[in-house]
């Protein structure tokens, strides 16, 4: 495949932009993309691919686009994990955390790149196989709604809480079930 810049050079480098749904593919080759400013990617040090250089890359990227002025530039620089003492801006070169205090000190700059990344989500749900988890769904599906009821209850939507509240009872009965025939 050609280079879609200069048309000239095999791509080396092939991506794709989301941007509001619409997807875009790209394919640039080496020095295009080291003038567009993508050289992260050929780093001479190292052939293969880096999920540090990645997650880096991404909170290089929402730095400069969200960033406005320097007082911003300014109040990152000082943010630090209280218990490991790394700033933020040392983990974004690095492109990881120096200890699990990391989380949640860098979670307001982390959790935007997170959604980007993971399709609107923060929290990875994982996937259970039916014919393994058994119930398993049944009790995941529970918890979230008795997390929806008390939300219900705490905005006055009697309601839809008490729509939520025959389900929980619907599923419930449903286990005992399960549990009856183990």
């Amino acid at each position: 495949m050609i280079c879609q810049e200069c048309n000239v050079r095999p791509a080396a480098l092939h991506f794709t932009k989301i941007v509001n749904g619409q997807k875009t593919e790209f394919h640039i080759c080496e020095q295009c993309a080291q003038e567009k400013g993508y050289s992260s990617f050929f780093s001479s040090s190292s052939a293969t691919f880096s999920f540090s250089k990645l997650l880096s890359g991404l909170l290089n990227h929402s730095q400069t686009s969200t960033e406005k002025q320097s007082d911003a530039i300014s109040k990152e620089e000082v943010l630090s994990c209280r218990q490991c003492g790394m700033t933020y801006q040392k983990f974004t070169k690095l492109g990881r955390f120096g200890c699990a205090g990391c989380y949640e000190s860098f979670l307001p700059h982390v959790e935007p790149i997170l959604r980007r990344v993971h399709s609107g989500n923060t929290v990875h749900q994982g996937k259970i196989p039916k014919r393994m988890g058994g119930n398993l769904h049944l009790r995941k599906e529970l918890d979230e709604l008795k997390v929806k009821l008390q939300q219900y209850i705490h905005q006055e939507e009697f309601e839809n809480a008490a729509t939520v509240r025959d389900k929980i009872r619907n599923i419930e009965k449903q286990l005992s079930e399960h549990r009856r025939e183990d």
